[in-house]
């Protein structure tokens, strides 16, 4: 068995014509949606509301978007033990997988980008099963699979694993090997002998070839560590805001944080996009936007917000070291908050911050993913946010 040998030249499908993703590429601002496929969403609030974390409810609210000209889909993975975060709601105890979701999702749809989150540190994952099952998606999807590879950031998730938690850095040093060796599978034409710090495979081939070279790359990521790594290996990065959810602040932060990534892309003669996650409370009027904002929050579930907010500060992730315990209530990276005009303001603020496209979440989803579509996407259009 050899050691580990140069890489491959990696050749983007964003690079590839006629791939999904070079398609959606020509947006001028890519639109996503984060779907709620756990318990609770994003929101531990009491309020009434429809979202529902089975997959039929995300199955509609996928094919929603895809008629809206959404680009592309995605959920959370997480492993919360028996009772999730706790309060009346047991927040997020329940939810379903986001790899078999997608995979499910890629038999009903038809042009929207399907990207499944995938904690590729846990169990006994190896590059080789990944790069075989990522194949099979790609080419049932039609160049439309997507994987988001994460690390693992919570000790507890490891711990259910029967591992110790990986410091934070070694973390991106293994996903640098897995996700190296898993292009070597889907774009080699010889069998892999390989010997890393953490894998090796002998005489290891995938014979199924992904339709545009490879699959869609992304990692979600607030560390310099994280940053780098997407500069090598990503075609997209979902990123946080570094001053918290109050959309002002993060205003104010994001230029410098959006132009750090594309620096750290330049070095590596690579472009990497990024999509922020906002939270979107739209209505008709500024003041019915915010009575909901404030329905939301009178309604928390207090144990739970508290439990969340808990979580996220032990974590060794720097993407929510800004984030306050409140703003965990209404959930969402940044919150936008207003009528429609105001919120496709805050869209275009968000552009020229340096943010490439938006993820959206929602409070109640269905019902304020169509008003979305209704009143704020032709304003999207007119605005040349979308074509």
């Amino acid at each position: 068995m050899t050691s580990r040998s140069p890489g491959i030249h990696d050749t983007s499908p964003a690079d590839i014509a006629g791939s999904p993703l070079h398609a959606v590429l020509q947006q001028p601002f890519l639109l996503g949606l984060f779907l709620p496929i756990q318990s609770g969403g994003w929101s531990p609030s009491q309020l009434p509301r429809t979202t529902n974390w089975n997959f039929d409810y995300n199955k509609q609210l996928t094919l929603t978007a895809e008629a809206q000209g959404f680009d592309l889909v995605f959920g959370l993975a997480e492993w919360n033990p028996k009772g999730g975060y706790g309060g009346q709601i047991r927040y997020r105890e329940h939810s379903i997988d986001p790899f078999m979701t997608t995979a499910a999702l890629s038999a009903v749809t038809s042009r929207i980008l399907l990207i499944s989150t995938l904690h590729i540190l846990y169990g006994p994952w190896h590059p080789l099963h990944l790069a075989r099952f990522g194949a099979s998606l790609d080419l049932i999807s039609g160049g439309r699979w997507g994987l988001n590879m994460v690390t693992g950031n919570q000790d507890s998730y490891a711990r259910m694993f029967g591992a110790p938690q990986i410091e934070h850095d070694t973390r991106y040093r293994m996903a640098e090997e897995f996700v190296d060796l898993l292009k070597r599978y889907w774009l080699d034409d010889q069998q892999i002998n390989f010997q890393g710090e953490f894998w090796s495979s002998e005489a290891g081939w995938v014979a199924a070839k992904p339709r545009y070279g490879r699959p869609l790359l992304v990692n979600a990521t607030g560390s310099q560590a994280g940053i780098d790594y997407a500069a090598r290996h990503s075609d997209l990065v979902f990123i946080t805001s570094p001053a918290g959810a109050e959309i002002e602040a993060a205003l104010e932060a994001l230029p410098a944080h959006t132009a750090r990534i594309r620096a750290a892309a330049a070095l590596q003669q690579r472009t990497l996009r990024t999509l922020i996650n906002p939270m979107i409370i739209c209505r008709p009027t500024e003041q019915e936007a915010w009575d909901y904002y404030h329905a939301i929050v009178a309604a928390q579930d207090v144990v739970a917000v508290d439990n969340f907010f808990a979580s996220a500060q032990k974590r060794d992730s720097q993407a929510f070291l800004g984030h306050q315990r409140d703003q965990k209530i209404v959930g969402g990276n940044i919150q936008l908050v207003g009528s429609p005009e105001q919120i496709v303001q805050y869209l275009l603020r968000l552009q020229q911050a340096g943010c490439d496209g938006v993820q959206l979440t929602f409070y109640d989803y269905a019902p304020d993913l169509a008003y979305f579509g209704e009143a704020v996407l032709p304003l999207m259009k007119q605005a040349g946010l979308r074509l």
